[in-house]
């Protein structure tokens, strides 16, 4: 069955699916609407239809689906707006301001009959796909903190997610995916508390950077970090367990696991340092320590766009369940509200 799919806004995320559609079986790209010229004329230059106005493009009886790539604020009332003229919808991330709009537009998807989703690709990152291969495989023993974070020297970008009402700031551009990923490390574990704080470093309009604590049900802390002013990154990933560490630097998958190998610590040569000696943070002797390769995941994130079309033919559960998108929803309103507060926060 093909498909033809429909850009609301053709800005560099837009971009992006197109460049992906061209290498995908059985959809294609019918067209394009942005409210700037200078976009409109991008697009015709790489030969796709530009529509006179979003009316048209909803008119157009060729399209079952529309990308809503506009910016966030953009997003509830284009969806709505495309599933009322029949069409189906992914949303880009986030899915929309605040859990209150997103109910609305469940509501229209289940008023309408219309499909609606949320292009939550970092679930295809091979960082992530690979620390959850480290957990499932037992690696570490038992693993107490998950740190996960994604670090920047520039700022927020000069458009507008530097502004609020258009949904700008960290929380909502990178915090969704991080979010979304640490609440899928463990299925149907809930998440009891969040405490979180977030930094104007570059921006006092809207938060540059986030730091959130999360305490899941099963005892393990993950800390989700994201910032915009750091000029020498920590790693994108730190899993610590009672019987060793998983680290993974960069997205490149650099990275180790380090192991107990021994239990032998009697003859431990103790660290000198400047104030005295230490013996418990002295390091491990090379017989009692192994180094191991991470289990590498491989994934292909167009399996999006393959599960969407297999949805709507019946084929296939979707990947991206809405229930999933307003629990990261909720989360990142409680960070809001924990740093605003200063308080925990209790979550589930």
């Amino acid at each position: 069955m093909e498909h033809k799919i429909a850009f609301v806004g053709f800005g560099g995320m837009a971009g992006w699916h197109n460049r992906q559609i061209k290498t995908i079986d059985n959809i294609e790209v019918a067209g394009i609407w942005d409210i700037k010229e200078e976009r409109r004329k991008a697009a015709a230059d790489q030969g796709l239809r530009v529509y006179g106005s979003m009316d048209e493009l909803l008119a157009d009886p060729s399209t079952d689906l529309v990308l809503i790539a506009a910016p966030n604020d953009v997003h509830k009332p284009a969806a709505i707006a495309a599933m009322e003229a029949g069409k189906n919808v992914i949303s880009e991330k986030p899915v929309t301001l605040s859990s209150s709009d997103l109910q609305e537009m469940i509501d229209a998807s289940a008023r309408t009959g219309r499909f609606l989703t949320v292009h939550q690709n970092r679930r295809w990152d091979e960082d992530f796909l690979t620390i959850k291969n480290v957990l499932a495989e037992g690696h570490l023993g038992e693993v107490f903190r998950i740190e996960s974070r994604v670090h920047g020297s520039r700022g927020i970008p000069g458009d507008w997610r530097q502004e609020k009402e258009h949904g700008g700031g960290m929380i909502l551009d990178w915090g969704v995916h991080l979010l979304d990923q640490a609440l899928l490390l463990f299925p149907g574990v809930p998440l009891k508390t969040v405490y979180a704080s977030i930094t104007n470093v570059t921006n006092q309009l809207v938060d540059d950077g986030f730091t959130a604590e999360l305490l899941f049900g099963n005892g393990i802390r993950v800390l989700v970090e994201v910032g915009t002013s750091h000029f020498a990154p920590l790693p994108r990933w730190v899993v610590l367990g009672a019987d060793g560490t998983a680290v993974i630097e960069d997205w490149k998958l650099n990275g180790r696991i380090v192991k107990a190998a021994g239990v032998n610590e009697k003859d431990v040569v103790p660290v000198i340092t400047a104030a005295g000696l230490t013996k418990t943070m002295a390091p491990r002797r090379p017989e009692n320590i192994a180094t191991e390769k991470l289990p590498i995941a491989a994934s292909d994130v167009r399996d999006f766009y393959r599960n969407v079309m297999a949805v709507l033919e019946g084929r296939e559960e979707r990947l991206i369940k809405l229930p999933e998108v307003m629990r990261v929803m909720k989360l990142m309103e409680a960070i809001m509200k924990s740093a605003e507060t200063n308080t925990v926060v209790a979550f589930e």
